[in-house]
């Protein structure tokens, strides 16, 4: 999985295929950009052959000198042993929308298979049946992606609002926005009873906003037909959040920013200098932030969204920061632990695409087979795979 590999991308789905067929596969971290070994199979060497991934066949005594290597106390290398493939679901809505969803393609690039939920599905209780679930370009809030002083007169938009309305009122719900938090209680609950959770772009910051927002009206009268609480700011609950704490939300209908947990909208970088650095933790110590940022490339291109990056100073003590722009002072790439379970947050819309606009064409990933900032969403879907005591960190 170093530079050698023609085809990064596809890999985690050979590692994925080997699961679903009963095989383990070890995943050696730092060994070669974090490499995958399994046991010899014509049938795994012929699926290489076909998704056209590099692979090296490799006899009995290479394997015991890699495992030796990897083994060694005085380097940072480690194995983790990834024994069954994780059930895998995408909160996303089922109808279309003129944006594209960064998991869902490198899934399905990788030939990943998933489930898609909505609402529906997880106000019904169907999110125990799976141990991985993604969020991606989502408004928790009821705020519709704050898209309305652009989008109000656009036929998508008002579909879509009309679409949630009707979902709401046939799911017992006055308003979206007491929809969308009860979704994110039913999440918050599957991570809490062990579940992983793996959110991007706006699915990030506005699904800790609707829990700290729980008792309280974040949402103006163009969202929900009554005025927002006057004192929502004091009455925020960042107890129920799971990175975010002492933010400041974005009160105003024509912004698009939601608080100032994104960064955003004050960077000073041109995309010339956009990038982020992976941190260097301990493969044998800090296993879980290792396996998620295993990668051939450490410097990572920037990429925006509704949600870009995170302000460092609205971090909750214990979250891991896994990928910062230091020179700007905020973090990327995060991680945590919330009751049994674990989550991920991503800034950004599209690794590939640094400003992917609404309507834009979605990424051709086989242009991009190698991109380290695709990679480090595949690093999330194995990530449930693997022995839960080498989770331990």
């Amino acid at each position: 999985m170093d530079e050698d590999q023609k085809d990064h991308l596809k890999s985690y789905g050979i590692a994925f295929w080997t699961l679903k067929n009963g095989e383990e596969v070890d995943w050696l971290l730092n060994y070669r950009g974090g490499s995958f070994m399994m046991k010899y199979d014509q049938k795994v060497e012929q699926e290489c052959k076909i998704r056209g991934v590099s692979y090296e066949v490799i006899p009995d005594a290479k394997v015991t000198q890699i495992l030796t290597e990897v083994s060694d106390p005085s380097v940072n290398m480690d194995i983790v042993k990834l024994q069954k493939a994780p059930k895998m679901a995408v909160y996303s809505p089922k109808s279309k929308l003129p944006w594209d969803d960064a998991v869902t393609m490198v899934l399905k690039y990788a030939e990943i298979p998933y489930d898609v939920v909505y609402d529906e599905e997880v106000i019904n209780g169907d999110l125990p049946k799976y141990d991985w679930l993604h969020l991606h370009h989502e408004d928790f809030t009821g705020q519709f992606s704050k898209f309305y002083s652009v989008y109000k007169y656009a036929q998508w938009y008002n579909d879509d609002v009309k679409a949630q309305q009707a979902m709401a009122k046939k799911l017992g719900f006055q308003k979206v926005s007491k929809m969308k938090l009860a979704v994110a209680q039913h999440i918050r609950d599957f991570c809490a009873g062990g579940g992983f959770l793996f959110a991007m772009c706006s699915g990030t910051d506005t699904f800790d906003i609707a829990l700290a927002a729980a008792n309280t009206d974040i949402c103006g009268p163009m969202f929900d037909g009554d005025a927002a609480d006057p004192d929502a700011q004091s009455k925020l609950d960042f107890t129920q959040t799971f990175a975010f704490q002492n933010f400041t939300l974005d009160m105003n209908p024509d912004s698009h920013q939601f608080s100032n947990i994104d960064a955003g909208p004050y960077r000073d970088i041109d995309q010339s200098r956009d990038f982020f650095t992976l941190f260097d933790f301990s493969a044998k110590w800090d296993v879980v932030p290792s396996m998620l940022t295993q990668n051939h490339d450490k410097v990572i291109k920037g990429f925006m969204g509704l949600t870009t990056a995170f302000n460092k100073d609205k971090l909750k003590p214990g979250v891991i920061i896994m990928g910062e722009t230091k020179t700007a002072n905020e973090a990327r790439y995060i991680h945590g632990e919330y009751g049994k379970g674990q989550w991920t947050f991503y800034g950004g819309h599209d690794p590939e695409d640094y400003r992917h606009a609404v309507g834009d064409p979605p990424t051709d990933l086989k242009l991009h087979p190698n991109s380290p900032g695709y990679r480090l969403i595949l690093n999330n879907v194995l990530f449930p795979a693997a022995n839960k005591k080498k989770q331990k960190t």
